[in-house]
Order: structure tokens, then C-alpha cells, then sequence
């Protein structure tokens, strides 16, 4: 791939690239089991959205998409249960990324979204999507990947 590194940063975003793409194939969905669902665009606006709302970084959106992708991937969800899903997906992914005094409290990020659920419908379907995709919330995804390509392609060249 890249045949001389300048600095052991380098190497070590280099390492974590090819672990990354290494897992890539065993964290994506299945395009076989994969339902397609009408509001597919609207999931991710509504998550794009919230994250803009919150300025939380791209990579706690990608998380979102990713760990929404993984899940519908695996369950057939009601359009009633959706957006419960998709706010426990992205509070999942907000938890893992963001500095805990940046994340905030269930009750209001359901009463932001504007869902009709309680902050116990939304710990609940926490548990079931964190099942579902084997407890691996920090799965390699677009984001990452690209990140760390940015730092190698821009940045050492840079210095």
C-alpha cells in the first residue's frame, strides 16, 4: 500500500487501516438479508440532523448509520418501533464516541426528536440492538476508514 512511512504515527494509523479493512467485511450487512424500508433516506436525515443539532463530530453519525445498517440488516422492525431504534442506535453511538459530559440525557434527546416513547422503551431497544449486533458498537465503518486515509494521504505529506 504505502511503502515508506515517515513517522511511527503513521505506522501505527497504517496498522489500525488494515485492521479496520481486515473487519470491514464481517461488520457489514448482508445485501442478501438486507430489507429495504421506504424511509431508509429519512432514517439517515433524521440522524444527520441530530447530530448537526447536538455538533457532535461525523464520526458518531457514521457509528449511527453503521450500527442502524447492522441492525435492520438483521430484524424486520415495524415503522412504528423505527424511530426508536434509530435514537437508541445513535445514542449508542454518541455514548462510545463522545466525552461523557457531551452526551445528553435520554430525556432529552427524546424530547428533541419529538418521538412519543418513554426513556425506558429507549434503554430497552438499547439492549436489543446491542445484542443484535453482538455487543460490537465500535465496528469499522465508512468514517473511520476515511479518517484515517485523510491523516495518511494529507497530513504526512504535509509534514
Amino acid at each position: 500500500m504505502i511503502e515508506v512511512l515517515t513517522t511511527t504515527e503513521a505506522q501505527k494509523l497504517l496498522r489500525q487501516l488494515n485492521t479496520s479493512l481486515e473487519q470491514e467485511s464481517r461488520c457489514q450487512s448482508k445485501v442478501c438479508n438486507l430489507r429495504l424500508i421506504e424511509s431508509a433516506r429519512d432514517n439517515v436525515k433524521d440522524l444527520l440532523s441530530l447530530t448537526q443539532f447536538f455538533d457532535f463530530d461525523m464520526e458518531a453519525f457514521s457509528l449511527a448509520v453503521n450500527l442502524l445498517d447492522r441492525f435492520l440488516s438483521k430484524m424486520k422492525v415495524q415503522p412504528k418501533h423505527l424511530g426508536c431504534v434509530r435514537l437508541s442506535c445513535f445514542y449508542l453511538a454518541i455514548i462510545s464516541i463522545e466525552e461523557e459530559r457531551n452526551v445528553p440525557l435520554a430525556t432529552d434527546l427524546i424530547q428533541i426528536s419529538q418521538y412519543r416513547f418513554m426513556v425506558s422503551d429507549l434503554m430497552r431497544m438499547e439492549k436489543i440492538v446491542l445484542e443484535k449486533v453482538c455487543w460490537k458498537v465500535k465496528a469499522t465503518n465508512l468514517g473511520l476508514i476515511l479518517n484515517v486515509l485523510w491523516y495518511l494521504l494529507f497530513v504526512e505529506s504535509l509534514l
